[in-house]
């Protein structure tokens, strides 16, 4: 790999004044490492495992389509979006020198011709050292230069900007983000000299990384720009990848209990496992990135660069002991507004991905009214205790069993709510036996697979176990095995379906052995009852109920190359009720919506997901000192003052700054149960209403057709 502008660099560097003799030593030892760096070269058992793969979409993968110039196409901005999605790294001239690969890639991929790849990642990887050379370079040489009282910016989304024409431009860019992550860090408390050293730091760890990236790792690359045109779940795992992705898969390791996911140069938070450690701790989300880790009370180790695999074991370690993450969380708009999270590793339990149940008594017209709520974090089952004959192992259908039994033994209850919010999902079979407790008999889902026959599964016991009114709480997180069990509900009619479009993830995956490594690959779809796929479009609740999660980020439809939504015939299936009618349901959603336009807390969650929206639309970050403090103090006061009205409402006391409210989450991080006394969940109570409304106004209907 040849440098060009590596000789210049360690110039500059042997002649800083500022920069110590051990820095400039250091960084001209990772300056001499990269010119002797050899380009990457694709191994045989590499070229068998592309034309294998390739073989493997055409004939078996759900979504058929040719790998032809069409495809190439894709596969080639896929490829240059993975590596450089914020247009950082390229220059138009690289991209103009890489253009006769646009419509040559499918057949090279499909004969293992697998240097144009390489060329661009070896590509990729000059332009990316060269540019963690510069920056170290501008600490070194410019920090004292860096005037805070210039009216600059920076855009916080650079994936649709052009390419760079000039090195220069690129530079630009590139000092501006310096300066911005120089201003973070200075407005979080750092002198100037401790966010340079801090920065040195990062990047110069991130060239360490760099210089030790081998073959596989842009072979993976390539691999899944290939196989993600397909969708966003068909992917390529290394031997390596393999290995943690069969482990995941078991739960064999302790870990935080989170699904994470290469981004570009970062760890990235897929989902959250329901009752793992992250989970429980409660700040942990969906789209935070993972910017560096510490073990216990040890320094913070920088990840930024870093193979998932190396991230994944530096997560893990023994049961009770502690991690810490560096977090940029999803809604920041510069990626040196970063947070710390600590939470203690341990094994997601059965029970805590266990059913629990409670009661919610209200009074309405007179009469004490008794609604059951049903919590389903995931649809598990215990396949171990199951397959050694023990007669009472637990499952999802089997614990919401005795939790009816138990509410119905104390007292009768007069409507069920099923909470299904965040939950990803789990067993398909559980999801269908679950649904055959609120049905009498019939389908629950049919899934189509890549040759075009349709399954359709069925309830497994004709007997009706609850027959009462129902609803079904859904929220963005709700996904898969809970979009199926709610869209059979919504599509027989049998009950409400309440909350936030749901995640829309319809597909299946299947895992298949390679020559080198694993495909993972999308052979089949679901469909509700009534023809409607689950994919891309989730479901949609007859009761909408705003939350705060950022759409854009999260969800199928938020991803590239997702399988579009489709339907197919309707199963054969009968209403469960003919009580419900448009009538009934305008007259459900304005008591409802009456009823929130009183609520304090709902008024509460719309001011925040404004407040989150207003954050989302700025483009540009301010590089002028004052600007962005009065930036940072607006977002924190108005973030202060929704809390406060919180806890205005469960009269507690205020919190008078923002360190403090800090300082109330880190202590009860300690605490041995995050659950114990916690708040009513107005949502919930909401939907007993609706349950009730529901009641009543189907009686009123009842009484006057007799």
């Amino acid at each position: 790999m040849k440098f060009q502008t590596l000789f210049a660099f360690i110039l500059l560097t042997a002649l800083v004044p500022s920069a110590s003799s051990t820095q400039q030593a250091s960084l001209k030892e990772l300056v001499v490492q990269a010119q002797n760096i050899d380009n990457l070269k694709p191994e045989k058992k590499q070229r068998e495992a592309s034309v294998y793969i390739a073989r493997q979409l055409l004939l078996s993968h759900y979504r058929k389509q040719n790998i032809d110039k069409s495809f190439s196409a894709k596969v080639f901005d896929n490829y240059l979006n993975s590596l450089d999605s914020q247009r950082l790294y390229f220059l138009e001239s690289d991209i103009k020198s890489f253009e006769p690969y646009r419509f040559r890639l499918h057949g090279a991929l499909k004969t293992g011709q697998l240097e144009p790849g390489f060329k661009i990642y070896n590509t990729f990887q000059e332009r990316y050292i060269s540019r963690l050379l510069f920056q170290v370079d501008l600490l070194d040489t410019k920090l004292n230069k860096m005037r805070f009282d210039k009216n600059e910016y920076v855009i916080s989304d650079r994936s649709e900007e052009s390419w760079a024409t000039t090195d220069d431009a690129l530079q630009d860019i590139w000092r501006r983000r310096l300066k911005s992550a120089v201003l973070s860090l200075t407005l979080s408390g750092k002198s100037q000299e401790e966010a340079a050293e801090s920065l040195r730091k990062r990047y110069k760890n991130q060239l360490k990384r760099a210089l030790q990236v081998r073959s596989e790792d842009a072979f993976q690359a390539y691999m899944n720009a290939f196989t993600t045109v397909y969708d966003p779940h068909t992917n390529y795992f290394s031997p390596r990848s393999s290995e943690n992705f069969n482990i995941n898969m078991s739960l064999s390791l302790q870990g935080i209990g989170a699904v994470l996911q290469a981004d570009n140069e970062y760890t990235k938070v897929v989902r959250l496992i329901t009752g793992g450690p992250a989970q429980k701790q409660g700040q942990l989300g969906p789209a935070d990135r993972i910017v560096g880790v510490a073990q216990g009370d040890k320094e913070t180790v920088n990840v930024i660069g870093w193979r998932l695999d190396e991230v994944v074991d530096l997560i893990r370690g023994p049961k009770q002991s502690t991690v810490r993450l560096e977090v940029i969380p999803a809604e920041a708009k510069v990626d040196t507004d970063t947070t710390e999270i600590v939470i203690v590793r341990d094994k997601v339990k059965l029970e805590d991905q266990a059913a629990a149940s409670h009661i919610i008594e209200t009074n309405r017209n007179g009469q004490q009214q008794r609604i059951g709520v049903i919590s389903i974090p995931t649809f598990y089952a215990d396949f171990q205790a199951m397959q050694a004959g023990d007669p009472n192992y637990k499952s999802t259908t089997r614990d919401v069993l005795k939790l009816l039994d138990a509410m119905r033994d104390e007292n009768p209850i007069d409507g069920l709510v099923i909470d299904l919010r965040g939950n990803g999902g789990g067993s398909l079979d559980e999801a269908n036996s679950l649904t055959g407790l609120f049905i009498n008999e019939g389908p629950t889902v049919q899934i189509r697979s890549a040759n075009d026959r349709v399954q359709v599964m069925t309830d497994p016991d004709p007997s009706l176990v609850y027959g009462g009114p129902l609803m079904v709480l859904v929220d963005r997180l709700s996904a898969s095995a809970s979009e199926i069990f709610a869209g059979a509900i919504q599509d027989y009619d049998r009950g409400i379906v309440m909350g936030s479009q749901t995640f829309g993830k319809g597909t299946v995956q299947s895992v298949r052995p390679l020559n080198h490594g694993q495909l993972k690959i999308t052979q089949a779809k679901f469909y509700r009852i009534s023809g409607a796929s689950t994919q891309n479009k989730g479901v949609m609740p007859d009761i909408l109920i705003p939350d705060t999660v950022d759409n854009s980020k999260v969800g199928e439809d938020a991803l590239d190359n997702a399988l579009p939504w489709d339907a197919i015939a309707s199963a054969e299936y009968t209403n469960a009720t003919s009580i419900s009618n448009p009538d009934l349901e305008k007259e459900l959603e304005r008591r409802h919506e009456e009823r929130f336009a009183q609520e304090p807390e709902y008024q509460i969650l719309i001011e925040e997901i404004a407040l989150l929206d207003e954050q989302r639309q700025r483009t540009k970050v301010s590089l002028n000192k004052k600007e962005r403090m009065q930036e940072n103090d607006f977002y924190e006061a108005a973030q202060l003052a929704l809390e406060n009205k919180r806890r205005k409402l469960d009269q507690l006391k205020p919190f008078k700054t923002i360190e403090e409210w800090d300082e109330f989450i880190e202590a009860s991080q300690s605490e041995s149960d995050p659950d114990e006394n916690k708040e009513p969940d107005f949502i919930v109570e909401e939907s007993a209403e609706v349950l009730l409304d529901f009641i009543e106004l189907s009686a009123q209907k009842v009484a006057k057709a007799a």
